[in-house]
């Protein structure tokens, strides 16, 4: 058997403290392959705590395969990592109390302190209530279960994301204008087949690699556009002859700047003076830590040049492939002429399910709760860095999103602090594929990126103590 020890303050729910426990302590060993769980009355006698987290933390290690439940006998590990515990390596298993709880995904060493730009914490995401949500959507359209759906989204989904939009950021539209989609891929590639005539994209540079490579794909010609640090450089996009411009204006991705409103207008301008179309991409715009929020460029737009994308991955789950365009209503009678094999929805069900979560308001409460929650770990994040890498690096793009970027004021390539990082158990990130034509660091100082939205305060400090101490910063 094994003890488990639950802290007497903790910044998790008890359901995600033990769940964390148990699950860490399946993945490196500590509870072996096919070793029975406790019961869910002798844990709650155990920790004297009810059953409802020990039952929610169970369902969640079930969901993901950890356990599995044998009829009138109970659940069992199903260990995928025991070619690697401790048992078979002939160490002394830690104990429960004191095993470190790094979130990580299926194929992270759990002993790596990882600051994934692109991960969230995945014990934020609200199983229960989800749950709760695919049940409702499967029982309230049983009716409906035969049929394929609209191709543009469930109407119920357009509607209420319509106006979460016209609430939150500003934007304009109609459910009519709004298209449901199964992630950004499938996305960028209805817009490339909606605007076949525009085959001159500019792109930011940096930028998002999978927008670009999507164009790509699709026979357009990428021209990269240089950044300020206002954003993209409006001079070069006017010179270029590019018919469509693909940006980041809320937070750029990745370097974290903010387009400031004379240069939306101005970019604006120039799409109505080339009747170009400008795709803006508020991928976390749900994020921002100082300041107002400035309004979306499509708030902005009185003559229907942008194109507004979103997502939820951001806010709920990436694991969820769902987000959304809002056209301009030129655009709208195109999607009539989509054929079928480019133009579908995602799953009704989890369209349902996400109408509900809106209309039931969780998406609102979950939204202040990750925010509060990430709010207080980009500031802790600030004071770490601040606190320990100090003179030695200079922190941008820290208005909002979910990651930092560092300049490191070091003698040294991007790729030599990744090496120096993962030597002391630490992964940073360089994002160099987001560049085109120049390396990221080509006479410079190098950049590097951190997340912060998967690791909580102690992990934090952990990592960038490595770092102070493997970029030699003392």
């Amino acid at each position: 058997m094994f003890d488990i020890l639950l802290p007497e303050q903790s910044e998790f729910p008890l359901y995600q403290q033990l769940y964390l426990q148990l699950r860490e302590g399946i993945r490196n060993g500590a509870i072996p392959d096919g070793q029975r769980l406790p019961s869910v009355r002798s844990l709650q006698l155990q920790l004297n705590i009810s059953k409802t987290p020990i039952e929610t933390a169970y369902q969640m290690l079930t969901a993901e395969g950890y356990v599995i439940s044998k009829p009138r006998s109970g659940l069992y590990v199903m260990n995928p990592y025991k070619e690697f515990s401790y048992s078979q390596q002939h160490q002394q298993p830690p104990s429960m109390t004191t095993m470190p709880v790094i979130r990580s995904h299926a194929h992270t060493n759990p002993n790596v302190i990882d600051f994934n730009p692109t991960r969230l914490d995945q014990a934020a995401f609200p199983v229960r209530i989800w749950n709760k949500m695919l049940k409702e959507a499967l029982d309230h359209h049983l009716c409906e279960i035969g049929g394929y759906g609209d191709p543009q989204g469930e109407y119920a989904l357009r509607r209420v994301v319509s106006e979460y939009l016209r609430n939150s950021r500003g934007v304009n539209s109609t459910p009519d204008q709004i298209v449901i989609g199964a992630g950004t891929a499938y996305s960028i590639g209805l817009l490339s087949r909606m605007l076949k005539g525009m085959k001159h994209v500019a792109v930011e540079e940096p930028g998002y690699s999978l927008v670009r490579d999507q164009f790509q794909l699709n026979g357009c010609e990428i021209l990269p556009i240089s950044l300020g640090d206002k954003g993209i450089s409006l001079d070069r996009l006017e010179q270029s002859h590019a018919e469509l411009v693909y940006v980041t204006p809320s937070h750029q991705f990745p370097t974290g700047s903010i387009m400031p409103y004379p240069e939306r207008e101005r970019l604006l301008e120039w799409a109505n003076a080339k009747h170009a179309y400008i795709i803006e991409d508020d991928y976390d715009g749900e994020f921002r830590y100082q300041g107002k929020p400035i309004a979306s460029l499509q708030g902005l737009d009185d003559k229907g040049r942008v194109i507004y994308a979103g997502t939820f991955s951001k806010v709920l789950t990436p694991a969820l492939r769902m987000n959304y365009l809002v056209l301009p209503q030129a655009l709208q009678h195109q999607l009539t002429q989509m054929q079928q094999e480019v133009f579908f929805a995602p799953s009704r069900v989890e369209q349902w399910a996400m109408t509900a979560f809106f209309e039931q308001g969780h998406w609102f409460r979950h939204i202040r709760k990750v925010r509060n929650l990430y709010k207080k770990r980009h500031h802790r994040l600030i004071e770490l860095i601040e606190a320990h890498l100090g003179k030695y690096v200079e922190i941008t793009g820290q208005n909002a999103g979910l990651h930092l970027q560092l300049l490191v004021k070091k003698e040294a390539t991007s790729e030599e602090l990744i090496q120096e990082a993962a030597k002391a158990g630490v992964k940073v990130y360089d994002l160099r594929k987001t560049w085109i034509n120049q390396r990221q660091d080509a006479g410079q100082y190098p950049r590097i990126y951190l997340g912060f939205a998967s690791l909580n305060a102690s992990e934090m400090e952990t990592g960038i103590r490595l770092l102070q101490k493997a970029w030699n910063m003392n």
